[in-house]
């Protein structure tokens, strides 16, 4: 018995290690949400899962060291449930961001982003224009557009230098005009008509080259929040996947360490308990 609470015990403690890098996501996703991906409930689901995780294994941890089976059934139970909460999460992170990426432009390091490349629950999201609002503000006082800008030797960057960058979405969608309105450049958020017609794309005539304007009611700017998202939720769903696997993992050695308890305490030595119950003895004195 003292072995297989050992065992619990370890399986606990591993356990409890697991959760750093889950909560460690729900942080990091946290910080994006204030900053770059600015939606601000996605991450709450990651940080109860990791505190969760936290709190049940050290009740675990707890019911092993003192040997206290109520406390490592209530840890099997609470983990079954933690674990189809992971689940669910990782499954519904793929779900709604399954659809659209950006496109690749023509001479041009950097990506273009279109709303109608997305669909489902999270495009009606951030596309709703009360939820936009708080959105766009939280880009604009990010300073997002603002921190794209480069100086060599004092001069801003060259246009053929600029359109060699790999931006981020939210800095495509945001902070620019969509390549196909023809706008020239001037510098990273100074566009103008230059000698050709503006585009057919409705985010062209949104472009304002006010610096608390700029493309943050466009299309595009709704398109690079999304594409911003996918990013950030498919680098956390990896390791949410690998620490799923090592989870059920353990849970199956908890288990079963808690099935040789629970059989040493009902007095049934491995292997023979079954079979005395299932041929029991005929012999009588």
């Amino acid at each position: 018995m003292r072995s297989s609470n050992h065992l619990i015990g370890m399986v606990n403690f591993l356990t409890f290690l697991l959760s750093i890098p889950i909560l460690g996501g729900g942080i990091w996703l946290s910080s994006r949400a204030n900053s770059t991906d600015c939606l601000r409930f996605l991450q709450w689901p990651l940080i109860v899962i990791g505190i969760s995780i936290m709190v049940v294994s050290l009740a675990g941890f707890a019911g092993a060291c003192y040997r206290n089976k109520f406390l490592m059934w209530l840890y099997l139970v609470a983990m079954l449930l933690i674990i189809a909460a992971l689940i669910g999460f990782i499954i519904f992170a793929y779900a709604v961001t399954d659809k659209g990426s950006g496109r690749t432009v023509l001479n041009r390091g950097y990506l273009d982003y279109y709303l109608q490349d997305y669909s489902g629950w999270l495009k009606d999201r951030v596309s709703d224009d009360g939820y936009w609002g708080k959105i766009s503000s939280c880009i604009r006082d990010s300073g997002a557009c603002r921190k794209i800008g480069r100086n060599f030797n004092g001069a801003p960057e060259s246009a053929d230098m600029f359109f060699q960058r790999s931006l981020s979405p939210v800095e495509s969608g945001c902070c620019k005009p969509p390549s196909d309105c023809g706008y020239a450049y001037g510098n990273e958020t100074f566009w103008t008509q230059g000698g050709g017609l503006v585009g057919a794309n409705p985010d062209c005539m949104l472009w304002n080259n006010e610096q608390s304007m700029l493309c943050y009611q466009c299309s595009a700017c709704k398109a690079g929040v999304l594409g911003s998202l996918k990013k950030s939720w498919r680098k956390v769903s990896v390791i949410n996947i690998v620490v799923l696997i090592i989870l059920v993992i353990f849970y199956v050695i908890a288990y079963a360490a808690y099935r040789n308890v629970k059989r040493i305490d009902n007095d049934e030595p491995a292997g023979e308990a079954r079979m005395t119950k299932s041929h029991p003895s005929h012999f009588h004195l």
